[in-house]
């Protein structure tokens, strides 16, 4: 496993980190907690120091899992956790979930469930449009004085609101995202966060699973699983998604790799910290093989030919989806 510092000042961290959404029971399918409880322990024994959650991920489940399971090992792994993410009913963001006394409300409660003093990396998980991310940033910054967190995150926001929060004090990472089937922080996010030395976090690196060489259609989705109405994965675009994977797959085995391991490591070679989840031994293991993989020059080369930027079909989310996302 390699390792990085993110954005230059910040923690040190395993190229490859893990994605604890999918510790949450009815996300993409049932999960079985001894299994996935195996496989958070498999993925520090893996190399990987980097764990990545959020408070709504199971109404708080996968934080408590986390801490119930790593408590004896938290020295082993740099922890990320997120607030400010929770919806309606009609999916819209909660208003005044940014606001510096739910900043402090929420981490908290995070902790609690965690069973930890601090957490290494808070994020706010989507700009609050109620409140100016110069007031939450203020909130973090008083969370790093207080000890109770060791630096600042944000999710999906743009490169303005990036300049804006890192006035007021410096944000260690951006978590977006990501992978070959998604290729929008390209645009503007990533030079920006390469101009302030703000560290990338890419969520859903795989392209929500369709990367993952499982997915051939809507049968490989359970009846709860959320991704049926995700765009990517209707009827004509699913199709157009699986031939694009397929393709990878192919020059995948030629590295003798997976698709998935591929898939990642090249996002290690665009300056991203990947965070693939998953609920199974065998899944994190491979996931971090990824780690130690170089990719020479015509390799990229051809990646960049098979799946250029908008070649998978379907948007990144619905409209709710999109509606919360700041652009």
């Amino acid at each position: 496993m390699q390792y990085r510092t993110l954005g230059g000042r910040g923690p040190t961290v395993s190229v490859l980190g893990f994605g604890a959404m999918t510790l949450a029971p009815n996300v993409y399918a049932y999960v079985d907690e001894r299994e996935a409880a195996e496989t958070l322990q498999a993925a520090l024994d893996a190399g990987i120091t980097f764990i990545d959650t959020a408070d709504i991920y199971g109404a708080g489940y996968s934080e408590s899992m986390i801490g119930r399971v790593l408590r004896g090992r938290r020295e082993e792994f740099v922890l990320a956790t997120k607030f400010g993410g929770n919806q309606d009913k009609e999916r819209r963001l909660v208003p005044g979930l940014g606001r510096p006394e739910y900043v402090r409300t929420a981490i908290d409660a995070s902790l609690g469930r965690l069973g930890t003093d601090h957490v290494d990396l808070y994020y706010l998980h989507r700009l609050d449009p109620s409140t100016p991310v110069e007031d939450t940033v203020g909130a973090l910054a008083e969370l790093i004085q207080a000890g109770k967190i060791g630096h600042i995150g944000l999710s999906e926001v743009s490169a303005q609101t990036i300049r804006r929060a890192c006035a007021v004090h410096q944000v260690t990472a951006v978590q977006t995202e990501y992978s070959l089937f998604n290729r929008a922080p390209e645009q503007e996010v990533l030079p920006v966060c390469a101009e302030l030395g703000v560290g990338f976090v890419a969520y859903s690196p795989l392209g929500r699973g369709l990367l993952g060489g499982a997915i051939r259609g809507q049968g490989e989705l359970g009846p709860r699983d959320w991704r049926r109405g995700n765009p990517r994965f209707q009827e004509g675009n699913l199709d157009h998604n699986v031939a694009l994977a397929d393709s990878v797959a192919t020059l995948a085995a030629e590295q003798d790799l997976t698709v998935a391991q591929l898939a990642l490591a090249w996002l290690t070679h665009q300056n991203a910290v990947p965070i693939p989840g998953t609920s199974r031994v065998a899944n994190v293991r491979a996931n971090a093989a990824a780690g130690d993989v170089t990719l020479d020059k015509e390799v990229l080369l051809r990646l960049e030919e098979l799946v250029p930027p908008g070649a998978a079909a379907g948007a990144q989310g619905d409209a709710a989806y999109l509606g919360n996302i700041d652009r």
